[in-house]
């Protein structure tokens, strides 16, 4: 088939189409990452988005149950430079010409991904229009004007497509600790990380009360991950003030950021995002320096921490933006980028030990 992506500047790139004969409307945004396309492309964070691969293989080992982060694709279409139909892996369930397929998410092949990484590296993240259509289109002007008119990113609240409908607990033999993690779009690995640590993680919707969790009697509160821009998940934010203080509250990535804006800070728009699996970070701390995944497209503004009361624990070694904070009065934890990597380097699960360190602390008090 064909396949079309109209970029908000009129650029039009074109190239082989498949997955689904459809248009759909997203933000482009790149993942360097060399391995790791099926988490990538099933992570809820990636909702809303049209998520090209920057590595110029997709596909080479096929697609496995086991790495999928949530039941499946949440990115709105795929772009990639050539996609490898004769997979080589004996764990594979299928190639992922066919998961795409199965699944309907349009995909564009065949096109120039180097060229078009370094114009969003340029100007920035761009709305566009992907379509896929068995017609060669000659005409784009009405997708041209359409796009114009659609939202930005920073306008859609992308958090209550992803997020949970029913408050769901998860158990794991011998578990001795509880902990609410209000979900946004919470990675699977996120939770085996709970799990493999004896906590039991009890899932609830991004918009559940304050009062509703607390009756739960967790002995922490994890705020994860998810799409978009955290001004937008602005129940979350109200009903995570109302916690500050009677428990314990860590934040992942977009809950890093929903804490934050809790607290009074204010967050901002990167120009392209961190997306990817050797994103450099040092803990100021420590001292230590890793190299952490990360996935997300806004960040926690400098400018009135101090006065708050945070203290800034990491920083990205790239662009020296926040990576971590601590609170100097509340009991409250956050990190940018991802503990639980799938993909990428597992650095950062230290965290989920930090985690088990203080509900274990708390118990012995």
């Amino acid at each position: 088939m064909n396949g079309y992506l109209i970029l908000e500047d009129g650029e039009i790139v074109e190239g082989k189409g498949f997955g689904k004969e459809k248009k759909v409307f997203g933000e482009v945004v790149f993942n360097t990452s060399m391995t790791g396309y099926t988490e990538a492309i099933t992570d809820p964070s990636y909702k809303g988005q049209i998520l090209m691969f920057t590595y110029p293989l997709i596909g080479n080992y096929g697609v496995r149950k086991e790495d999928f982060q949530s039941k499946f694709p949440q990115a709105e279409g795929v772009l990639v430079r050539e996609i490898c139909e004769r997979p080589r892996n004996y764990k594979k369930i299928k190639t992922l010409k066919d998961f795409l397929e199965e699944f309907e998410i349009p995909t564009l092949s065949e096109i120039d991904t180097r060229a078009l990484t370094r114009k969003i590296r340029n100007f920035g993240t761009m709305k566009a229009i992907l379509i896929v259509s068995k017609k060669k289109l000659t005409s784009f002007e009405r997708f041209k004007e359409k796009l114009r008119k659609l939202p930005s990113i920073s306008e859609i609240n992308l958090v209550e497509k992803v997020s949970i409908k029913k408050i769901k607990e998860i158990k794991v033999k011998g578990g001795r600790h509880k902990m609410v993690v209000i979900d946004c779009g919470a990675k699977k690995a996120i939770l085996q990380n709970l799990l493999k640590r004896k906590i039991n993680p009890i899932l609830v919707p991004y918009n559940t009360k304050a009062e509703k969790i607390l009756s739960l009697k967790p002995e922490g509160v994890l705020i994860s991950n998810g799409p978009g821009d955290p001004k937008m998940v602005k129940e979350t934010i109200e009903e995570v003030k109302k916690l500050i203080g009677k428990v314990k509250l860590f934040g992942i990535c977009l809950g890093h950021q929903i804490l934050a804006l809790a607290l009074g800070a204010k967050t901002f728009k990167l120009k392209f995002g961190h997306r990817g699996s050797n994103q450099p970070v040092k803990d100021l701390k420590t001292k230590r320096i890793i190299i952490t995944s990360q996935n997300h497209g806004f960040a926690v503004s400098k400018e009135n921490l101090k006065e708050i009361g945070f203290e800034i624990t990491k920083i990205n070694l790239n662009d020296n933006t926040i990576e971590g904070l601590e609170h100097k009065k509340f009991k409250i934890k956050t990190l940018q980028y991802h503990p639980e990597a799938n993909p990428g380097p597992h650095d950062g699960e230290i965290f989920f030990d930090e985690i088990l360190t203080e509900l274990n602390n708390a118990k012995k008090n």
